[in-house]
This record gives C-alpha cells, sequence and structure tokens, in this order.
C-alpha cells in the first residue's frame, strides 16, 4: 500500500528526485514543503537517501475510491464537457461539486470517467427523458446526468452511506429536487427507465442481468462499467443471453465500459 511522505526543508530538486523513484503523487506547497505518495516498493530510507536527509516524515496515505485511486489532494477534473470541483473550492455555472466522502465515484477512476462519457455521448445523439443509476455511489453520474440534461434521475444503492452522501452532493448543487434516491438494487424498485447506467462490479453485473435488463424500456440504453477489460466476453455473452445488443465498448487504463441496447 502507498504511503505519504512529507519534506519540511527539501532541496531545490527534492521534487523531481520523488518523481524520479515513483512516485504516485507529489505537491509543492507556497511555503516549500514537499508531499508525495510513494509505491509500497520503495522504502523510507530510499527516499532518504536519494534526496541527502537523515529523515523524512512518514504516514499512512488515504485512498479513494475504495481505496483504488491515491492522490495527495482533490483538484478540478475535465471529464468531456463536465468539470468536477471539490466542494470547498469556488465553481463556476455547470461545475459538479463533490463533497470529500468515503463513497465511489470522485470522478478520478477509469470506470467514472467512462460512465461520464458514455452519459454525455448518449445525452448528445438523443435527450432522455430519465435515467435510473444504479450503485449510484457519491452521485457523481446521476448528478452529471442532470448537468447535462437529463430531466430527472432514480439513483439506487444498498449502501446507506452513499445514499446520504448523494443527497448532499445533490443539495450543494441544487439539483435535489431532480434528483430521487431510493434503498436496495433494481430487485427492490419497478418500472423501466430509457437510460440505465450501473457501475459495480463485475460479478453482480452477471448475476443481476435478468432484473437489471427489466428496468430497460423499450429500445433502451444500458451502460455497463466497473468491467475490468479480460472480463468484458463473460459480461456481454450474460447479457446477449437476456436480450441487449452491444453496441459499443470503450477502453481505459484496463478497464471498459459496455454500452448496450434492448432488443425490444
Amino acid at each position: 500500500m502507498p504511503y505519504r511522505v512529507d519534506l519540511r526543508h527539501a532541496s531545490d530538486d527534492a521534487f523531481y528526485r520523488l518523481v524520479d523513484l515513483g512516485a504516485i503523487d507529489a505537491e509543492v506547497a507556497q511555503d516549500g514543503r514537499i508531499a508525495a505518495l510513494m509505491p509500497d516498493s520503495v522504502t523510507a530510507d530510499q527516499v532518504a537517501n536519494a534526496l541527502g536527509v537523515a529523515h523524512i516524515s512518514v504516514s499512512p496515505a488515504v485512498g479513494r475510491d475504495d481505496e483504488s485511486v491515491w492522490v495527495l489532494s482533490r483538484r478540478p477534473i475535465h471529464i468531456g464537457r463536465l468539470r468536477i470541483v471539490p466542494a470547498y473550492m469556488n465553481a463556476e455555472p455547470g461545475d459538479l461539486r463533490l463533497i470529500d466522502a468515503h463513497a465511489f465515484g470522485s470522478g478520478l477512476h477509469p470506470t467514472t470517467a467512462l460512465c461520464l462519457e458514455a452519459i454525455e455521448d448518449a445525452v448528445t445523439i438523443a435527450p432522455r427523458s430519465s435515467m435510473l443509476d444504479v450503485g449510484i455511489g457519491s452521485g457523481v453520474l446521476a448528478l452529471a446526468a442532470l448537468i447535462l440534461g437529463v430531466p430527472r434521475v432514480l439513483g439506487i444503492d444498498i449502501d446507506d452511506e452513499a445514499l446520504r452522501v448523494a443527497a448532499e452532493n445533490a443539495r450543494i448543487n441544487t439539483l435535489e429536487s431532480r434528483l430521487e434516491l431510493a434503498h436496495g438494487g433494481p430487485d427492490a424498485i419497478t418500472g423501466n427507465w430509457p437510460f440505465v447506467v450501473a457501475n459495480v462490479l463485475t460479478a453482480p453485473l452477471i448475476e443481476l442481468a435478468p432484473v437489471l435488463v427489466r428496468r430497460v424500456g423499450h429500445h433502451g440504453q444500458l451502460v455497463l462499467s466497473g468491467i475490468r477489460s479480460a472480463m468484458e466476453h463473460d459480461v456481454v455473452h450474460a447479457y446477449r443471453h437476456v436480450g441487449m445488443q452491444a453496441v459499443r465498448v470503450t477502453e481505459r487504463a484496463g478497464w471498459i465500459a459496455i454500452a448496450l441496447r434492448s432488443s425490444w
């Protein structure tokens, strides 16, 4: 697991030496202090020797998105037309603000980016009257869809903390009137939607295929992610078996998103 190092009095080239050692992330403060996240394959002694210092401050790193993403601090990111900013920063009209919480969906994970791109593509091609977000997490996908023009979204999750975080993110973005939240999986609700997004793990996606497709409306679209590239065939096969047609697969950093369309 990565760890954090902090340097109060660093040499002019300390930042670049940390990068050369394989720092996952590094920041230089205005007062000259440096912080970095180092991989566990590099020991603290190796870092100290490379920097020519006798001692460095070491502390645990804080992972995000279920400890799948490692960054020192949240910062604005752009994904397509969308700009995601930490809630404490000044935002511009159209920005999506997110609180710093444990719920998955900071915008940094490749699966989140793939889903955000798929949502933007879908609403650009044709307006969507509504969307179902299965496994809402932080609410990033649902709120992005609302910002991009989807009139209303239902977000579901089996994690009460995720629902709390999604509700707070909706509130600070003044989107709470257009976002409905419900506890449970796709088997806990009724009805269908023209657009459904599910960014969860591969095993649940395959297991939920029969019930999840019942939430996809006539000529509706389903976007799946949380899938490792090597599992593409298994997921596509499971959804073809229940009547979905794969129309597009996108990949980033070993993860994929699969866009499917209903055959009914």
